[in-house]
This record gives C-alpha cells, sequence and structure tokens, in this order.
C-alpha cells in the first residue's frame, strides 16, 4: 500500500497509509499544528525540537482515539492527562499504530560533548520500509527503502552523515533535523550528500520543503 511522506517543519514528518495518519516528533520547531488530526504519535526522545507538550495535548484532544508511543522520559510527562493513550517502548518493542507495523531501535542519543549527559533515544522502523532514527545515528540492522537523514545538529557533522548513509544504504534518502541550516547552507550540504559530492552508495538523497509530499 502506498505511503504519503510529508515534511515538517525540523524533524516531524507525517506519514499517512489506508486513510490513517501517523506523525513522528512535533517538537517546538515544527509548526503547531503539524501533529492535529493524526491517529498515532511517535516521539523519539525529550528534547524540545522533537517534544513540544503543547502540541501532542492538541493532536490528542483533537481526537479522542489518537495514542502516543514514546520513551518513558516523554510518556511520564503527559500520561497523567491523557490516560490509557500513552505507551513506554524502548529498543526491540514492536507494536502496531496507525496501521503501521513498527519497530524500536537504538538506545541513546548521540553524544553533543562529554559533558554533557546523554538521554535515551529511539529510531522507529515504520512497515520494515521508513526509518526515522531521532537524534542518534542508529543503523537499524535490516535494509532499509526510505531513511530520515539529520543531516545538521550540535552532535553530527557532514562526514558522519554520509558514512551513515552508506552503513545503512536505504534505497532514497531524505533530510531532517535540519531547522538550524541556513538557505546558504543548503546547497552546500545538497552538493556532499548528492551525486557530485563523496557519493552515498547509490542512494538517492532529496530535501523537502516543509509542507512538500512524496508518495513512497
Amino acid at each position: 500500500m502506498t505511503i504519503k511522506l510529508t515534511k515538517y517543519g525540523h524533524a516531524c514528518i507525517r506519514l499517512e497509509k489506508g486513510g490513517r495518519t501517523l506523525v513522528i516528533d512535533p517538537g517546538a520547531f515544527t509548526e503547531e499544528d503539524a501533529a492535529v488530526g493524526a491517529d498515532a504519535v511517535l516521539v523519539t526522545h525529550e528534547h524540545l525540537d522533537h517534544f513540544d507538550a503543547g502540541r501532542l495535548r492538541a493532536a490528542l484532544e483533537a481526537n479522542p482515539a489518537a495514542e502516543l508511543w514514546t520513551l518513558r522520559s516523554v510518556a511520564e510527562q503527559v500520561s497523567a492527562a491523557f490516560p490509557g493513550r500513552v505507551h513506554t517502548v524502548g529498543e526491540g518493542d514492536a507494536f502496531t499504530a496507525a496501521g503501521f507495523d513498527i519497530q524500536v531501535h537504538g538506545q541513546l542519543h548521540a553524544v553533543i560533548h562529554p559533558d554533557i549527559p546523554r538521554v535515551t533515544n529511539v529510531g522507529y522502523l515504520l512497515d520494515g520500509s521508513v526509518f526515522h532514527p531521532g537524534d542518534a545515528l542508529t543503523v537499524p540492522g535490516q535494509p532499509v527503502d526510505t531513511l530520515m537523514v539529520p543531516v545538521m545538529a550540535p552532535w553530527n557533522k557532514v562526514s558522519e552523515v554520509i558514512d551513515y548513509i552508506r552503513e545503512v544504504k536505504p534505497r532514497r534518502a531524505y533530510d531532517i533535523h535540519d531547522a538550524l541550516l541556513t538557505d546558504l547552507a543548503r546547497p552546500v550540504y545538497d552538493r556532499m550528500l548528492g551525486p557530485d559530492g563523496p557519493g552515498v552508495a547509490g542512494a538517492g538523497h532529496a530535501r523537502l520543503a516543509p509542507g512538500h509530499s512524496v508518495e513512497l
């Protein structure tokens, strides 16, 4: 079944399949209504650019049947307001949400600096096809058709992003975690990750503007 992927601000994506909608990481750098109308919301970790309590509340209040899957650190902050609708997950878990079969991969956020404690972080593999790693360069250990790539963050550099895509070997790679990139920097990243750059093992790299969609 075809999946419609829509990019929202920063690290947030919206996936639609069979009339149902799933949203990942509607954080503070994302449009306020990014998760409204979702049947399920997934959050990778507690940092504000991935988790915003107001945006989650709006989504869960707009749809009384909507549910949230996330780490304990996030679940503890919202579960009391939505009893029975917030589920805690960790590495190795598998569940179904909004018609998607989901596997959980990863444990920790990437290292920002040795003096900054690492928080928990998980990535989500949907239908064995689309992988969103959150804030880590987690390799899911199985073939991935579509990889969401955190292209720019305080914890990474472009050589690591290139090596990550090479290691995962997706058929296509789309940018996320890009709110800190200026318009001047974007063409540089496009060139480095594209066919004229060092090469990313044959993956088709692309960048979607917020609100733009593709069919997978």
